[in-house]
């Protein structure tokens, strides 16, 4: 694993099919992201969030620091021993390893599956949430054609507009947003499609 700059702030570059596969996991996938929207969360506080035990929650967060995604945070006192992610930002490079790409492809199903989840959930809540929230949320979908190259314009175009966001109000920091500010969940998935049999 690496760093690397992005206008988003510090992305980790995670190239290591071994680290790609402790990620894979959907346990782990999502204490990751527990850790790094509470900001810094204890084990015992996970296991509750998450319905597990407490010896289970602390096995993978030691899995996951082992390689790097979450590390110890500076505890309150001595008895707690709480954990915040080491990035928020990642890129997978699998290589050309089989396992490396098998891992690479669990953790993106894993986040699509989570959108997915998230968008079911709010269509339940959806009558009863704020109007302004009703008209700025949901799913838009385009089909486009583009060369390799605009398809990379593309995306730093899109790094660019989320990135100042990003910066502008860490996860786990309260302190950082408005009162009213709610968590969005803004999820971007690039596909390339096959043609259809004419060629289109």
């Amino acid at each position: 694993m690496s760093l690397e700059s992005s206008p988003a702030g510090p992305r980790r570059v995670v190239r290591d099919p071994l680290a790609l596969r402790a990620l894979a996991h959907p346990l782990r996938l999502k204490l990751g992201a527990l850790v790094a929207r509470e900001g810094t969360i204890t084990a015992a506080e996970a296991a509750r969030q998450l319905g597990i035990s407490q010896a289970l929650a602390s096995h993978h967060l030691r899995q996951l620091a082992k390689y790097g995604f979450v590390e110890p945070a500076e505890a309150g006192d001595n008895r707690a021993r709480p954990w915040r992610t080491t990035a928020v930002n990642h890129r997978w490079e699998p290589g050309d390893s089989a396992d490396g790409r098998e891992a690479s492809d669990l953790v993106e199903t894993f986040l699509a599956e989570a959108a997915l989840r998230q968008l079911t959930d709010w269509q339940r809540r959806r009558d009863q949430a704020d109007p302004r929230l009703a008209e700025q949320s949901g799913v838009s979908q385009n089909l486009v054609y583009l060369t390799p190259d605009e398809l990379a314009a593309f995306n730093r175009a899109w790094e660019r507009l989320i990135a100042p966001l990003v910066r502008k109000r860490p996860l786990g920091d309260a302190a950082a947003r408005p009162a009213d500010a709610i968590p969005v969940d803004v999820t971007l998935l690039v596909v390339p499609v096959p043609p259809t049999a004419a060629g289109n």
